[in-house]
C-alpha cells in the first residue's frame, strides 16, 4: 500500500484564499467609519478616505446622486462604491460610498469643491452621521469666526 501524498501547499493555498475572500467581504459589505477628535476616517472596501473637520465646507442630505462617469469602483444590488468623474467637469473627482441607493445620502463638500456621497445600510445611522458632521462643521465655523 502506497503512503498518502501530502498536499500541504494546495491545502494552505485554499485556506489562504478563503481567508482573503472573507476579509474582502467584511471590508465591502458596509462602510466602516471611525470618528476622531479632529477628523473622520472612512473605509469602504478598498477605498479609504480621511477627512479633517476643518477641511469640510458643507453637508446636506440628498435623495439621488447626480449623473457621474465611473473612473473605478462597482455597483452591486443597492451598493455603489468607487471614484467617479463629474460628467460636467471631467477633472473633478467624486467619491461615492453608498450602502443603500434607496435611502437618502449625505453629500459632503470638502476642500472647497471636492464631493463625497455616503450613506449607511441603516437610515437612522446615516441620519446620526449627518447630524454629527453638521455639528462638527458648525463648530469649525464658530472657531473661525472667533
Amino acid at each position: 500500500m502506497k503512503g498518502k501524498k501530502k498536499h500541504w501547499f494546495w491545502n494552505s493555498l485554499i485556506v489562504l484564499t478563503v481567508i482573503v475572500c472573507i476579509l474582502s467581504f467584511l471590508a465591502h459589505y458596509k462602510n466602516w467609519i471611525w470618528k476622531k477628535n479632529d477628523r473622520i476616517q472612512i473605509l469602504s472596501g478598498v477605498y479609504y478616505k480621511e477627512l479633517p473637520f476643518n477641511a469640510m465646507n458643507e453637508v446636506s442630505m440628498v435623495a439621488k446622486i447626480p449623473s457621474l462617469d465611473r473612473k473605478n469602483g462597482f455597483s452591486a444590488w443597492e451598493k455603489e462604491k468607487g471614484i467617479f468623474k463629474d460628467s460636467l467637469n471631467e477633472e473633478k473627482l467624486v467619491y461615492v460610498y453608498v450602502d443603500n441607493l434607496h435611502h437618502q445620502k449625505i453629500r459632503l463638500t470638502y476642500n472647497d469643491s471636492l464631493l463625497l456621497f455616503i450613506n449607511l445600510s441603516d437610515s437612522v445611522k446615516t441620519k446620526e452621521l449627518y447630524l454629527y458632521l453638521e455639528e462638527k462643521i458648525d463648530t469649525q465655523e464658530i472657531q473661525l469666526i472667533h
